[in-house]
């Protein structure tokens, strides 16, 4: 499983996350919850290793992804950002191979297994009849769903998503995450999903952690965790 043990990250005098622990099984989906600036996007950067990590650990099957290298962890984690970063120079097909990145040689010419592994992706997502659009002709949900396949691609154990129906219409983002879901069921991942959304996080994850100015206040099943006692203390609003 994902381990996460006494993490510690700071942003220069600003403690961003403090003593975080916290485990997330294969076939899991772990709703991360929070209000803005609880620690959910931090905690999602140091995982995938774009911040740095004054202290604690972060394991997967033993391997210490904090002292891997960056082709070694895109291995074992893929990561999901909202699509209103996703750039239209590129087509669907070329932006999923680049979910291929850490398997490629220094030439970086795909292979034949790169090509099959983008194919999967485009055909478990539905983007098959969309590989040679452009992402800027795309919709918010096409191109949610682009940056999925992308992440797909990679073929990682850890999937990690960065609030990822955001700037989506409602029924998008219920497709999305359906699709999460099976995803996790059939390809049995770890997901790690920081979601604002509560009732969707009590429709589709398994567990919820609850983040508040950097440190977990509450973690177990969404019927656990989202009390109305819970929301007050840390939303401080009456549900």
């Amino acid at each position: 499983m994902l381990t996460i043990r006494n993490l510690t990250v700071s942003y220069k005098t600003r403690l961003a996350l403090e003593g975080l622990d916290l485990e997330i099984k294969p076939g899991e989906i772990m709703g991360l919850i929070g209000p803005n600036g609880a620690g959910k996007s931090t905690l999602i950067r140091a995982i995938s290793g774009v911040i740095p990590v004054q202290e604690g650990e972060i394991r997967w099957l033993g391997k210490d992804l904090i002292r891997l290298g960056a082709r070694a962890r895109a291995r074992l984690v893929a990561v999901v950002p909202q699509a209103e970063h996703q750039g239209g120079a590129f087509s669907v097909q070329q932006t999923i191979l680049l979910g291929r990145t850490a398997y490629m040689s220094w030439l970086g010419h795909p292979s034949k297994a790169d090509q099959i592994a983008a194919s999967q992706a485009m055909e478990r997502t539905g983007l098959q009849s969309l590989a040679e659009r452009h992402n800027a002709e795309l919709s918010g949900g096409e191109q949610q769903c682009v940056l999925l396949a992308r992440a797909l691609a990679q073929q990682t154990p850890v999937l990690l998503l960065d609030e990822p129906t955001n700037h989506l219409d409602l029924q998008h983002q219920l497709s999305f995450l359906r699709l999460v879901k099976e995803l996790a069921d059939e390809q049995n991942l770890a997901v790690l999903m920081a979601i604002h959304d509560l009732n969707q996080v009590a429709q589709y994850a398994d567990r919820a952690a609850l983040l508040n100015q950097g440190r977990l206040v509450t973690l177990g099943t969404p019927s656990d965790v989202l009390t109305p006692e819970t929301i007050q203390a840390v939303y401080h609003v009456s549900v």
